[in-house]
């Protein structure tokens, strides 16, 4: 029974003996209560305090940042509830260097700026991946494909040039972004990218790490990935991950993108995948974490017209709120059974006003992160733990209650 039955049972109790003696015996058990749980409730209700505040002796907690994301309310959110942040895009090959010898700093330099003037950590994101990629790399001098001699040598470059120039301010690459292929075939290890068929295999890989270490020694490095809880795709990253490691390559960790939704991953999933990652002495970040609510439609009968355009917008309805409140929970209760394994959560954008998954294929296609010419058809997927108004939801208090 809690304090508010027996505060109702006060209320509707005549005036004498019995008002006073239930009355009592409800003020008793408040006063019997552990003064932990008290402590925890106030404490999590504290407006003055910010996620990195709650998780301060868990891990960092950070946010991925456009230029956008820099001026106005954002800014101030990500100043009162991060102590990390990536950037979404201007790090990323084709952004940062779409021609040989012509880099874009601008954006990079002031996500930098910004964070370096407020003392947040910050996580490099990527230097290596098969989207946003930049397409004069594959050609050779007089246009002819490229030899893996000179891509490789090109790679070298780029790394040398982005990581050195941060050097010092951040902290953890992403180094090699989603390599994995994302089919059932458990024989294909690898994604058939441009960087793959070049190189002729998985050469790149190794290379990428330690291009990285070299530019800059004492940055962490990480191989970021999505649906690695999935058994099938769990297992390919694992085995990358062990030749890797019995390469040598100098890699300090594993990315969980954590693209999640209402009703993936299981518990027993993640615990999984955390064993497997945790097996093999590496660290661990929920680097884009977000829990979409809306769940992918069937793929239409075999013989039938494709599928049409996604419904509207249904709302963030009740019931899909309830939901993606117990994942969070779900998550963020293991999360923490893992901590010593884990050094930093990242959520993929600040609030529901803005995230990438609103124009991502209307739900329909998979968790990797987007490139900037995916279609967009808009349908909110309200992911996150701030809503449009930039407001707490009932969720942040599910991760934050603990």
């Amino acid at each position: 029974m809690t304090n508010m039955d027996f505060y109702n049972i006060a209320k509707k109790a005549t005036r004498g003996t019995m008002f006073f003696t239930i009355a009592s015996l409800a003020l008793s058990l408040v006063q019997c209560t552990s003064k932990h749980q008290v402590t925890t409730s106030v404490a999590a209700n504290n407006p003055d305090k910010g996620l990195k505040d709650y998780y301060k002796n868990y891990f960092p907690i950070g946010v991925a940042v456009s230029m956008a994301s820099l001026h106005g309310s954002d800014s101030a959110l990500i100043v009162k509830e991060f102590n990390s942040v990536t950037p979404e895009n201007d790090m990323k090959m084709g952004p940062i260097h779409p021609s040989e010898n012509v880099y874009n700093w601008k954006n990079a330099d002031a996500i930098v700026d910004f964070a370096v003037s407020h003392q947040i950590r910050i996580r490099g994101h990527n230097l290596c991946w098969h989207n946003q990629e930049a397409a004069w790399m594959f050609k050779g001098p007089n246009g002819e494909p490229v030899t893996k001699e000179l891509l490789l040598q090109r790679l070298k470059d780029h790394i040398f040039a982005v990581a050195g120039r941060y050097k010092g301010k951040i902290y953890a690459w992403d180094v090699v972004n989603e390599a994995v292929d994302d089919s059932d075939d458990t024989t294909q290890v690898y994604r058939k990218s441009n960087w793959y068929k070049i190189c002729n295999g998985p050469d790149f890989i190794d290379s990428a790490f330690k291009y990285a270490h070299q530019a800059d020694p004492n940055a962490k490095l990480y191989y970021n990935d999505y649906n690695s809880e999935h058994p099938v795709k769990r297992e390919k990253i694992y085995k990358l991950l062990k030749k890797l490691i019995d390469d040598h390559a100098p890699i300090d960790g594993v990315g969980m993108q954590a693209h999640w939704k209402l009703n993936d991953p299981s518990p027993e999933e993640l615990r999984k995948a955390l064993d497997e990652v945790t097996s093999l002495g590496l660290k661990v970040q929920f680097t884009e974490m977000d829990i979409t609510i809306r769940l992918p439609k069937p793929p239409p009968a075999l013989g039938t017209m494709p599928a049409p355009t996604p419904v509207p917008d249904s709302g963030y309805t009740a019931q899909a709120e309830a939901r993606q409140i117990a994942q969070y929970k779900m998550a963020f209760d293991i999360i923490r059974q893992y901590r010593k394994y884990i050094t930093n959560v990242t959520f993929w954008n600040v609030s529901d006003r803005s995230s990438w998954l609103d124009g991502r294929g209307g739900g329909l296609l998979g968790g990797a992160a987007a490139g900037v010419n995916t279609p967009r058809v808009i349908r909110k997927a309200y992911p996150l733990l701030f809503d449009e108004n930039r407001q707490r939801k009932k969720a942040y208090w599910a991760v934050v209650n603990f």
